[in-house]
C-alpha cells in the first residue's frame, strides 16, 4: 500500500478515497483531473520540493510515514514563494510546515494556520495528492 495525503491511500485496487476511484479519474488513468508532478524518488523525507502546477508554484512534502502533501509554495503572510523551504514537523497528530519567513505553522492536511505569530488568520492552499506506480499526482482544481 502506498500512502498519500491525509487519510487517503492508493492500493493495488487503485482506490484513492471512498468516493474517487483511480480508474475513474485519478493517477493511473491520466485523466485531466490529476496531474503528474514528479517521481516519488525525487522527494526527500521531511524536505520540501517546489514544483509547478500550471502557472502556480506548489510545495511537496514527503513525510516519514510515506505520506505526501502538497501546499502552495506562496507564504500567505510574506507573499514570498518559500514554503518548500519551511521546517516540517507535527503538532499533535497534524503534520505541519513552519514558514521560513515569519514562522507561522500550517497544518499540511488542511492548510489551517495553527500558530499565527500574533497576525490575522490566513490559510495555506493545499491539494489532494496521490502516488501511483512511483509517480506523484496532484488533483487539478483541488485546492482546499
Amino acid at each position: 500500500m502506498t500512502l498519500v495525503s491525509d487519510s487517503t491511500s492508493v492500493t493495488d485496487s487503485t482506490s484513492v478515497s471512498d468516493s474517487t476511484s483511480v480508474s475513474d479519474s485519478a493517477p493511473g488513468s491520466r485523466s485531466s483531473a490529476w496531474t503528474p508532478v514528479c517521481r516519488l524518488a525525487d522527494l526527500e523525507v521531511e524536505r520540501g520540493r517546489a514544483a509547478l502546477l500550471g502557472d502556480r508554484q506548489i510545495a511537496l512534502f514527503l513525510l516519514h510515514d510515506g505520506r505526501v502533501h502538497a501546499a502552495s509554495n506562496l507564504d500567505p503572510y510574506s507573499g514570498a514563494n518559500v514554503m518548500s523551504r519551511g521546517i516540517v514537523g507535527t503538532r499533535g497528530n497534524a503534520p505541519t510546515v513552519a514558514s521560513p519567513m515569519y514562522k507561522q505553522v500550517f497544518d499540511l492536511r488542511t492548510g489551517v494556520c495553527l500558530d499565527t505569530q500574533g497576525k490575522e488568520q490566513l490559510s495555506l492552499p493545499v491539494w489532494p495528492v496521490a502516488v501511483d506506480d512511483g509517480t506523484v499526482f496532484i488533483r487539478d482544481g483541488g485546492v482546499t
